[in-house]
């Protein structure tokens, strides 16, 4: 009997250490964090121009999921441990991870009578609350996209170039890369995103005849996170700091008789409309 008893308790124990270690997370996972993964998933349903194929995704969310579950379970610890551009990486991988899995969950999405008149039909902006509602689990917390993005990203980093990664699921975002971003390629991969944003006539537009110089709506949203690094008192002197600071960013990847007019300032500023069409295949 006592035999009997010990086998039991013995059993009980190990499945209530079994049942911990789910709760908590597999620790292996969390202390050897990969891409690998969302990488796959990437290259599986991600083209060269950055247009998802959310049906395809939909149907084998595997790799998605498997990522995603590993954003929760990294262990904080860990994470204070990497170098401050692995850092961003990590919360920009985090956050286009999170929206592809906000949109397959939604997929095909639904548009409401009011929200369709504003926007198309497609829009992740016909998603009730997926950024400020929606939650996530990243490190054991539960965040929403937006955190990620303005409470995160751009309280705790001076990195500006993140509004060319970052992507919301709309054509009138940066393209989304098929690889992940990793802090040892992360300054070659902004720049790689800089040049591809701008090559792009409807994110970016120099028409001398009209005598304007078209950005995207994202400059006038977020310009200010420019200053810092890249404002300047020398050139551009007509236009706003978060303008003058664009710009100089702007002439380092665009060809020569475009700088050559930028540089020489004598044109109006216009921002482009926002597309806000799903960037499917």
């Amino acid at each position: 009997m006592g035999t009997s008893i010990k086998f039991l308790a013995s059993i009980i124990y190990a499945l209530g250490l079994h049942l911990g270690i789910l709760a908590l997370g597999s620790p292996s996972l969390a202390a050897n964090f990969s891409y690998g993964d969302y990488a796959a998933a990437l290259k599986a349903f991600v083209n060269d121009q950055g247009m998802v194929n959310y049906r395809g995704l939909k149907a084998n969310p595997q790799q998605l999921n498997v990522f995603v579950a590993a954003l929760g379970q990294l262990d904080p610890q860990v994470y204070r441990g990497w170098s401050e551009k692995e850092k961003i990486a990590f919360w920009i991988n985090a956050y286009n991870a999170l929206t592809l899995k906000a949109i397959i969950d939604h997929y095909p999405i639904s548009a409401g009578f009011f929200k369709a008149l504003a926007y198309p039909r497609n829009s992740i902006r016909q998603i009730p609350g997926v950024w400020d509602g929606l939650r996530f689990r990243v490190m054991g917390r539960e965040m929403t996209l937006d955190e990620i993005e303005h409470a995160t990203l751009r309280k705790e980093f001076n990195e500006p170039r993140i509004h060319l990664a970052l992507v919301c699921a709309a054509m009138g975002c940066p393209p989304l890369r098929n690889e992940p971003y990793i802090g040892e390629k992360l300054d070659q991969q902004l720049d790689d995103q800089a040049r591809h944003f701008l090559a792009n006539p409807r994110k970016f537009a120099i028409n001398p005849s009209q005598g304007k110089v078209y950005l995207s709506p994202i400059f006038k949203w977020f310009g200010e996170d420019f200053v810092k690094t890249y404002g300047t008192d020398r050139e551009f002197a007509k236009f706003s700091p978060a303008e003058r600071a664009v710009l100089n960013y702007f002439v380092k990847f665009v060809n020569e008789k475009d700088r050559e007019y930028l540089l020489q300032g004598s044109y109006a500023i216009s921002y482009l409309d926002y597309d806000w069409s799903l960037n499917e295949q």
